[in-house]
């Protein structure tokens, strides 16, 4: 039977990351979460896509582009060309949120 020193110790996500990557504020964890929310994007897309029951070829015709972009976009939109993010989103009749910080301060239209 295992001691009471070797067990594990139970951390939140937020204290390892914190450990790992940087506090808030820091500009590396700063780009770690835009990293993390523009994958979230690619996923969404993904996600739509196939409730709608469209294949990806099917997408792309709707869109106006290959088979390959609707891929490429769906596992990593960081290449994409926004124009294109918009075209799909408007292809898969969903409606797109943005909020913009500037300095802390949230700008939402």
């Amino acid at each position: 039977m295992a001691s009471a020193s070797n067990k594990l110790k139970t951390v939140s996500l937020d204290t390892m990351i914190d450990k790992h990557i940087g506090k808030r504020g820091t500009e590396r964890r700063e780009a770690f979460e835009n990293e993390l929310r523009i994958d979230l994007l690619g996923q969404a897309i993904k996600q739509a896509r196939q409730e709608r029951n469209l294949t990806q070829e099917q997408l792309g015709d709707l869109v106006g582009v290959q088979k390959a972009q609707i891929s490429k976009i769906e596992n990593s939109v960081k290449n994409a060309r926004f124009e294109t993010i918009l075209k799909v989103f408007d292809a898969l009749s969903a409606k797109v949120n943005f909020n913009v910080e500037l300095k802390n301060r949230k700008i939402v239209y």
